[in-house]
């Protein structure tokens, strides 16, 4: 079951347990709670098999606080800058599941890249060094939290992809660590070098500007 889905039954949980405590105090029948936690945890069950799970991913985004909204868009600029310092195009981006499921996305929202440099250009068999840049930029999301907040609280999916590719070419599972690490370093120092560029891109993602305006905020900002 998907971790959203598991989210919004851990709030069923809650919910019982909280009125089962506060209900003899608050003369509330433990009915109520009960058939509202079970309706709940039915609807959860139902949306991840029937829908995968988007309707639950779209409840749940209702409640972001400003922080965690904040913490996406620091999350997704680090992808974001990284790609473009690395030259795979970015052709888009969303940053909240009602924009990402708007545009036909899975999940929260995300950086949408240009996948005909691996398709057209080159196999990633045959050019590691395409797949070190994409393993770069997958990190980066990780990488930027962890400047920014010094702790990172998204990215499982990210790791996801990396460890995907690093199967399709055969790697044994025993250097996925080491890959990742690796990735998230070079990713790291990306960002710190492009402070500037990094903190202007932000600001553009905050006011929801276009990709074009976007990298025109990297580029005057770029550090030599």
């Amino acid at each position: 079951m998907q971790q959203t889905a598991l989210n919004l039954i851990a709030i069923g949980v809650f919910i019982i347990t909280l009125s089962s405590l506060l209900g003899p105090i608050l003369n509330i029948s433990p009915v109520i709670p009960a058939v509202t936690t079970l309706g709940i945890m039915g609807l959860a069950t139902l949306d991840n098999l029937t829908w995968n799970g988007k309707a639950t991913t779209l409840f749940l985004d209702l409640f972001s606080s400003p922080q965690q909204r904040q913490r996406v868009v620091h999350h997704e600029a680090g992808h974001f800058l990284v790609a473009y310092f690395l030259g795979i195009p970015v052709v888009g981006y969303t940053l909240s599941a009602w924009e990402a499921f708007k545009e036909g996305q899975p999940g929260l929202g995300g950086v949408v890249f240009d996948t005909n440099l691996l398709e057209k250009r080159m196999n990633f068999k045959e050019a590691p060094v395409i797949l070190e840049r994409f393993c770069t930029v997958w990190m980066a999301g990780i990488a930027a939290e962890t400047l920014v907040y010094g702790n990172v609280e998204g990215g499982e999916s990210d790791r996801e992809n990396l460890r995907e590719v690093l199967r399709f070419v055969g790697l044994p599972e025993s250097v996925y660590p080491q890959k990742e690490r690796w990735a998230y370093l070079q990713a790291k120092s990306l960002l710190e070098k492009h402070q500037k560029s990094y903190e202007a891109l932000v600001r553009a993602m905050e006011k929801r500007a276009s990709v074009e305006e976007c990298l025109q905020a990297i580029g005057q900002n770029a550090q030599g």
